[in-house]
């Protein structure tokens, strides 16, 4: 699924996100969506969420 579509992505959805320090590298980080902080309905970089533990990235796998 889409990472950019903020319609597929729900609390509790397991997500893999680019944290901003990680942009370059493209390093993932697995994790559980604990909030979704991007109000518009897309985002051309992905959706911009907290995942469980306080992290903060964009969406970029959703995992099922």
């Amino acid at each position: 699924m889409d990472g950019t579509i903020r319609d597929n992505i729900k609390q509790g959805t397991k997500v893999r996100v680019v944290q901003k320090q990680d942009q370059r590298s493209g390093k993932l980080t697995e994790g559980v969506v604990l909030k979704i902080l991007t109000n518009s309905a897309t985002h051309p970089h992905g959706i911009k969420v907290i995942l469980e533990g306080g992290i903060v990235g964009r969406v970029k796998e959703i995992l099922y």
